[in-house]
């Protein structure tokens, strides 16, 4: 069991996400001019009409959110895979020529999308779903045409070699757990609100019993079996191992839990230091960790499909796609 060789070593790494927007309507001005004129209004008055009216949708459809924005992205901790991929956009799209990526942490992208939010201000933030943020907030992704950010992906559940033959019940619950980002992002949401991890994972097994019964189907309860889960700490990965860890520690297994790197994690399963996780984000995000230790895993399939990254925005900003930005001058 991996209850201390690998304790120190869990990071906490944010993933990450999405945006889309809204569209501009073309105008008519000089067709509603010749209309005005024709109609007997003065010269003067029809002038005004029309540069007034253009004026008005010009600055609608030619707002420069990149000046706003000192034309950057706000990130998440360098190295994770939606930082790289926004990166790479950089590189891809002319749109964001001589834009970058301004990493912090999780917790920082998401208070500084919440202040511009509050204020109505323009931000791009790099985003994955499901995340607690597309909950609290009207978001939608940026139209990603090249595909840098690739197609979506789904959660995956891995176990130890051997776990089925030696923990047949705890197997059964983790081969047989699967929910909707719908139910993932009320976890994170309440954690976000200040409940803990536990408490957050408690409240959700006992209000969807009809959900858990089906991962508990055809398992029976043990006395006190010792079994670690291990995650990397995003949202999305605490709030699925919690859940999971509740159920079961519900069915009578003594549960550790235990964060850490991506990297650290694949190998504790691998090697056998660990029981499992519920923490596999592939084909894209984890593909070449999984690719090192497939041959050492049980790879018991999706908990979780759709999941997705990209560039996230506010529904209130009036842009569609990364295509749209302007390059820094």
């Amino acid at each position: 069991m991996l209850k201390f060789n690998w304790k120190h070593l869990g990071l906490a790494v944010g993933l990450s996400m999405t945006l889309a927007a809204a569209g501009c309507g073309s105008g008519g001005e000089e067709e509603s001019g010749d209309s005005g004129g024709e109609s007997g209004g003065s010269e003067e008055e029809q002038t005004d009409s029309e540069s007034g009216g253009e004026s008005s949708e010009d600055s609608s459809s030619s707002t420069n959110y990149g000046e706003q924005m000192d034309y950057q992205i706000t990130g998440i901790e360098a190295g994770a895979g939606v930082v790289g991929a926004s990166e790479e956009a950089l590189e891809t799209y002319d749109s964001l020529a001589g834009w970058e990526v301004a990493t912090s942490s999780s917790g920082a992208m998401t208070t500084a999308l919440g202040e511009a939010i509050d204020n109505e201000e323009p931000i791009i933030v790099t985003g994955w779903s499901p995340h607690w943020k597309f909950q609290q907030y009207d978001l939608k992704y940026l139209e990603d045409p090249e595909n840098v950010f690739g197609d979506a992906e789904n959660i995956k559940t891995m176990v130890r070699q051997g776990l089925e033959e030696d923990m047949p019940n705890a197997y059964t619950v983790l081969d047989q757990f699967q929910w909707d980002e719908e139910s993932m992002n009320s976890v994170m949401l309440e954690i976000q609100n200040g409940a803990s991890p536990q408490e957050a994972a408690t409240s959700f097994v006992e209000e969807n019993q009809d959900m858990v019964d089906s991962w508990t189907e055809g398992a029976e309860e043990v006395d006190g079996k010792e079994i670690e889960l291990v995650y990397v700490e995003w949202e999305t990965e605490v709030a699925s191992t919690h859940v999971v860890g509740e159920v079961l520690s519900n069915m009578g297994f003594e549960v550790t839990t235990t964060p850490l790197d991506n990297a650290v994690m694949w190998q504790s399963v691998a090697d056998g230091q660990a029981d499992g996780m519920v923490a596999a984000w592939l084909p894209l995000t984890h593909g070449d960790l999984f690719e090192e230790h497939k041959d050492s895993l049980d790879n018991l399939g999706n908990n979780l499909e759709g999941v997705r990254t990209g560039l996230v925005v506010p529904e209130y900003m009036d842009i569609d796609s990364i295509e749209d930005l302007t390059p820094a001058e």
